[in-house]
């Protein structure tokens, strides 16, 4: 290495000046949130700054890349490094957590602990984005899920405990299949190591590939989450409080998608073209169930947590659409969605402040009381739906266009899983517009209006929402400023499992069995096409 080791800077920064917490003399909290926040500032400008003076946008390779021996009997090493897959998700992680921090404002209740926690998980959080050793991704992905549980078992609502014990269990349950798959992969072979890059050059049998991408897609589906590993997500942000919803849903379930690109399909993708197709169908389950489940709820937490559950299966189904523009739209749907779902649970929050309630048919009416918020929740609700010149709808249009163009799959199956897609799509404005009806709209509910002051937002409050829209809306108008960032990594990821996919028709390997059968017809393995393809070198 014969540079800074910025990334290593960048993860213990944030964590070292939260062990200065509680040295810092404060009683009402005051000092120490303008601490946190100019920590989470510096550590910020410390990421833009890397970027744009060391990361090279149209290199697919790991670049800022550092490694020092930690254990060498078992070739343990502190291994950091981005490429196109992690680097924007590092840039979300930084400003969502940012702005996390300032809408913690009003917290009062042990305020050094909430800090020092929501530093800490900043630090864990670019850890699991950045290191590039198996076991150390485990123990990162470990250490991360505490703050998370102390944050809602302490500042939650009235079944905090509940809710943190479920995401606890769900969570570190999962974990253990990232331990054992990862284990298996490091002792398989002449060699003893944990480095991705040398994991991602072995070369395993596709028996032992099914099997450890099996391991792999159960720990990640709790973190994205998939149906049926979905039910902590509802139960967190039924308790948690305005800046661990944006945590929880801007990078938390980011975290799930990530690992499957990264694990699944980079280092399995042989595994990934048998186990794919099945990959799309879990995407559909969980835009349609989670998106009717949501309609169905007068909880409003609970409402945009079902909803963040259907975004997530857009990310499932580019991820196995086998075409770089699917891909691509998984990526931008991850960063997208981190914008976007930080936004509506930041103004849940809001709105539950002045209102103390959270069921809809107690509410109405208080968009007259409420303008700001009113127009801010329209705003980010809109971007929800995917309103064209939003970023929602091109990274939605992206993976509807890469995956109906894919000739992986029949024309059958395509057919069935894009019209789906379309009817989640429709579902996505219904419950997303009568939300906003019962919150804002109709005749004000006299018993509300008489016991709650229904203050209007305060500028830290607006500031924080344009922080947020600023983007979704950039993004939105102009993707490439975003695209751009990654498109070299999903290009080589997709000619590489392309490549897999014709090995295993040459090999007559069949795909899942649910593939097979004349509705499905999918996936079309050996098509003219891929046997263009070049070879792509691990």
């Amino acid at each position: 290495m014969d540079q800074f080791p910025w990334l290593s800077t960048i993860i213990f920064f944030p964590f070292i000046a939260a062990l200065l917490i509680p040295f810092i003399p404060d009683e009402n909290g005051r000092t120490v949130r303008w601490y946190a926040l100019v920590v989470g500032l510096i550590d910020f400008a410390l990421i833009v700054y890397t970027f744009v003076n060391y990361y090279d946008i149209s290199s697919s390779g790991m670049q800022l890349y550092e490694s020092y021996t930690w254990v060498p009997q078992i070739d343990l090493r502190w291994s950091v490094g981005v490429d196109g897959l992690s680097m924007p998700l590092v840039l979300l992680t930084g400003f969502i957590t940012t702005l996390a921090i300032l809408a913690s404002w009003p917290v009062t209740f042990k305020p050094k602990l909430f800090y020092f926690l929501l530093l800490s998980m900043y630090a864990g959080q670019i850890g699991v984005f950045a290191v590039q050793d198996m076991l150390l991704f485990f123990l990162m992905w470990e250490l991360e899920l505490l703050p998370v549980y102390l944050l809602l078992s302490i500042w939650g609502g009235k079944k905090r405990l509940y809710a943190a014990t479920k995401f606890i269990l769900y969570t570190a349950g999962g974990s253990l299949f990232i331990l054992l798959a990862a284990l298996g992969m490091a002792f398989y072979g002449d060699t003893i190591s944990f480095d991705m890059q040398t994991l991602a050059a072995k070369e395993f049998p596709l028996r032992l590939q099914l099997f450890l991408y099996s391991g792999f897609l159960i720990a990640y589906a709790v973190k994205l989450p998939i149906i049926p590993f979905h039910t902590w997500l509802p139960d967190a942000h039924g308790e948690a409080t305005a800046p661990v919803h944006m945590l929880l849903a801007g990078i938390l379930l980011k975290m799930g998608g990530y690992a499957i690109i990264r694990m699944n399909v980079e280092m399995l993708p042989q595994a990934h073209a048998v186990i794919a197709p099945g990959l799309v169908i879990f995407g559909v389950v969980n835009i349609i169930y989670a998106a009717l489940t949501s309609f169905a709820q007068n909880n409003l937490k609970r409402k945009i947590a079902y909803s963040s559950i259907s975004h997530m299966g857009f990310v499932m189904i580019g991820i196995g659409s086998f075409t770089n523009l699917g891909l691509s739209g998984a990526v931008l749907q991850m960063v997208s969605h981190g914008l976007i779902g930080a936004s509506l649970f930041f103004l849940v929050g809001a709105t539950y402040d002045r209102t103390h309630t959270l069921i809809l048919d107690e509410m109405g009416g208080v968009g007259r009381k409420m303008p700001k918020i009113f127009a801010m929740f329209t705003t980010c609700s809109m971007a929800s739906l995917a309103l064209p010149g939003m970023s929602g709808f091109v990274a939605e249009l992206m993976v509807f266009v890469g995956f109906a163009n894919s000739d992986a799959y029949g024309f059958k199956f395509k057919l069935i899983v894009v019209m789906l897609m379309a009817v989640g799509v429709i579902l996505t404005p219904l419950y997303l517009l009568s939300m906003l009806r019962d919150i804002f709209y109709g005749p004000e509910n006299k018993e509300l209006i008489e016991h709650e002051v229904l203050v209007d937002a305060e500028p830290r409050e607006v500031f924080v929402i344009a922080c947020l829209l600023v983007p979704i809306i950039g993004f939105g108008l102009y993707p490439k400023a975003l695209t751009q960032l990654y498109d070299a990594k999903t290009v080589q990821l997709t000619e590489r499992i392309r490549t897999e996919m014709f090995v295993i028709a040459q090999d007559k390997v069949p795909p899942l069995p649910i593939a097979t059968t004349p509705l499905l017809n999918a996936p079309l393995l050996g098509a003219p096409d891929l046997i263009k393809q070049p070879s792509v070198t691990p």
